[in-house]
């Protein structure tokens, strides 16, 4: 398939057949003449994506049978490595290594960003390739304080990016993030009682 726009590779001949029997055709037509789909990695996107905690990764065998994987970490494990390019530290697993396997055979990979709080999620498309044997990018792609075993480097080079809408997005918060908000409560609560209790009858 010939991609003359970033949107072509989601949006193919048989896609844009059946948005045309469905009669979403112009109004996606419209849309990417006026908001084209980027191939490069925005400030806002690279901000976005160093805030993530998880990440899912698509890949496919040659036949096309489809996986997707989850990557979690702490914030910043996905890296942004260049206009184009991502990476992370491929962590010691389970050893299926059905995401190796598929990408030994067919490069093409796809990357679902979502932020439940924020209620935001964005789609990536591009090519993925395993790099085994490297420890200087291991020691780049290496989470901060992390005393698992990084294995190889999983890069993600970007081929067109787009967000969806909030729409049907349930509304999530992360635990640690609910717990640092209700310590501070608390000792909002606390530091309030301490001033009651020091009052004088007077005031």
């Amino acid at each position: 398939m010939t991609i003359r726009t970033p949107s072509d590779i989601a949006f193919s001949p048989a896609v844009k057949a059946v948005q045309a029997a469905k009669g979403s055709r112009a109004l996606y037509a419209k849309v990417e003449a006026k908001h084209p789909w980027s191939d490069r990695i925005s400030p806002d996107l690279a901000q976005f994506i160093g805030t993530l905690t998880s990440v899912f990764l698509g890949t496919a065998r040659a036949a096309g049978q489809p996986y997707i994987q989850h990557r979690g970490g702490q914030p910043g494990f996905l890296k942004v490595l260049g206009e184009r390019r991502l990476g992370f530290a491929d962590l010691a697993g389970n050893r299926q290594f059905i995401t190796l396997g598929n990408l030994s055979e067919n490069p093409h990979a796809f990357l679902f960003l979502i932020d439940y709080e924020q209620a935001r999620r964005v789609k990536l498309w591009g090519t993925a390739q395993v790099v085994e044997d490297d420890p200087a990018l291991l020691d780049r792609l290496r989470p901060a304080g992390f005393a698992g075993r990084a294995e190889r480097a999983i890069l993600f080079d970007l081929v067109a990016w787009d967000v969806n809408c909030p729409q049907h997005i349930p509304r999530r918060i992360d635990l640690a993030r609910v717990a640092t908000m209700l310590a501070k409560r608390d000792a909002r609560i606390a530091a309030l009682e301490a001033e009651l209790a020091n009052r004088s009858p007077d005031t």
